[in-house]
Formats: C-alpha cells, sequence, structure tokens
C-alpha cells in the first residue's frame, strides 16, 4: 500500500486559502496527479487544503473524505506559564495586544539556541516527559493524532504492533491525504517511530509537495512502511515555478527578506 502526503499549495492563511502562486502550484499538481494512481482521498477541513486539493479531485473524478484530525497539527505552547517556555521563544514572543498576554506558539517554532540543549526533544519516548511539554498539549494532541491514523491504516488491514505492522489484509492500494506540513511530520514520526519533534524541526515540505511511503511486507503478515520520496516537487520543476519558501527560515541571518 502506498501512502501519499500533499501539502497544500502556497497559503494566505489570512483568509485561509491560498495565494495566486498556491493556485499555480495547485494546478501543476493536478496536471500530474493521475501518474499517483490514487483510490482514495482523504482532506483536513482547513481552506487551503481543500483549496489545493480540488483541483486534483477534479482530474481524478474522484470523492474525498473529510477528516478532523487532518488539520494542521494544532499543538501548542504557552509562554504565559513558565519561563522555560519563554526561552524556547526568546526572540520570537508575540503579545496580544487585547489581553496583554504572550500569544500561544506552535511547537515547530521552537529557537535552535533551545533545543539545542535539550535533546530530549528528541528522543523516542522522551520527549513527553520534556519540561517544555508540560506547558503545551503536544502529548494529548499526538496521542489523539496519531490513534486516528492507526484506525485508519488498520482498516485498510495494517495493525500497528509495536514497531512493526501485522498485515490482516495486503493490499496494493495508493491513499493520498491533501493535508498540511505540521500533520504529515507528525504522521511521519509515527511510522518512522521517532520523537515528532525530529522532522517538525529538521524537515522541510514545501508548499504542494508531495511525499510517498510504500509497505514492505518481506515477511508474511509483518509490514513495515518505508518512505521513497519526501517533499518532491517535480511537477513545479516541470514549469519552471519556484518552490515557496514557506516553512523555512533564513539561510543567513543577513537576508532580511527571508523568515527569522
Amino acid at each position: 500500500m502506498k501512502l501519499i502526503f500533499i501539502r497544500h499549495g502556497d497559503p494566505d492563511y489570512a483568509k485561509d486559502g491560498l495565494t495566486e502562486k498556491g493556485k499555480v502550484e495547485a494546478k501543476a499538481l493536478a496536471d500530474m496527479i493521475e501518474r499517483y494512481n490514487i483510490d482514495d482521498v482523504y482532506q483536513s477541513p482547513l481552506g487551503r487544503a481543500v483549496e489545493t486539493a480540488e483541483y486534483s479531485l477534479k482530474v481524478l473524478g474522484k470523492k474525498v473524505t473529510t477528516c478532523e484530525w487532518l488539520r494542521e497539527f494544532p499543538a501548542l505552547i504557552d509562554p504565559n506559564l513558565s519561563e522555560e517556555v519563554r526561552r524556547a521563544y526568546s526572540k520570537d514572543r508575540k503579545i496580544n495586544p487585547e489581553t496583554g498576554k504572550y500569544e500561544k506558539r506552535v511547537v515547530w517554532d521552537i529557537l535552535p539556541s533551545y533545543y539545542g540543549s535539550h535533546p530530549e526533544l528528541f528522543d523516542y519516548k522522551g520527549w513527553r516527559d520534556a519540561e517544555l511539554m508540560k506547558y503545551s498539549n503536544a502529548v494529548e494532541v499526538y496521542d489523539r493524532v496519531t490513534s486516528e491514523f492507526s484506525k485508519l491504516l488498520e482498516s485498510y488491514g495494517y495493525v500497528r504492533d509495536g514497531c512493526a505492522y501485522k498485515v490482516k489484509e495486503g493490499n496494493d492500494k495508493t491513499i493520498a491525504f491533501f493535508c498540511h506540513y505540521g500533520i504529515t511530520s507528525v504522521m511521519l514520526s509515527y511510522l518512522w517511530h521517532i520523537s515528532p519533534m525530529v522532522p517538525l524541526q529538521f524537515l522541510c515540505i514545501a508548499p504542494s509537495a508531495v511525499t510517498v511511503v510504500v509497505t514492505e511486507e518481506r515477511e508474511k503478515g509483518i509490514a513495515t512502511f518505508r518512505t521513497s520520496r519526501v517533499g518532491d516537487i517535480s511537477h513545479l520543476n516541470l514549469i519552471g515555478e519556484k518552490p515557496s519558501f514557506s516553512a523555512r527560515f533564513c539561510e543567513v541571518f543577513e537576508n532580511e527578506d527571508e523568515r527569522h
């Protein structure tokens, strides 16, 4: 079985849709989508993912299932609760002018000066007990999301068993998920058996990029998931479209026109 994770096109977060560039990206993806031989399609309920999927669904002629748990990974960390959290976002804190309090932050914007000295964040089990996680709902949300993901895999015949999967009914279907960078990173971490903080801090998946994971059943009834492609933007390369910078930070500090 193949799992295809597709990030939405370049986002306009203010309206939860696509920018004009994002629409170009979504169309370029749709022009190539048939080659993936997709059987079933799932999407996030958020507008930017839905709009991206619409282009491909018109080509595929398929219905889509919307899953609430596929929305962008909603775990947040609250800087108001601890100096520990404020250190993790020391140069990137924002104050809500109405409340006078710090705004909550997503778990993948932690500064390198913090996570560089907290290796427990990258431990498969240790991240759950990290000091920073005490001021976040990340563990709870991770468990909920991965539980739903696991149920979906089980419905296709793959039941999680330790670090592998029992094959109840093997198949060669291709399942597509139109979703987001954060939630894709979480699902990959679950399949890779690593802390979600690893891909959330060190992986970049450009808007409209395609990531492919494939089952391997080397022993009868026992399967694993191997990632064969990460962040593929060949559909953009074919039309000479430069990938969006979204999901990245500045290449060097002096690049004032890039996100810091």
